[in-house]
């Protein structure tokens, strides 16, 4: 059974974000703070 099957991006893409949303836990006020920092 491949759980891929019939979604709307490829397979290398939802890993690709499933891996960054796992490794940079960021919350809506931190990616604030960091374009406030950045000038964003």
């Amino acid at each position: 059974m491949n759980p891929f099957k019939g979604k709307q991006f490829q397979q290398d893409v939802i890993i690709v974000a499933v891996g960054y949303y796992l490794r940079y836990n960021l919350s809506y006020r931190e990616v604030q703070e960091i374009g406030s920092v950045a000038k964003f």
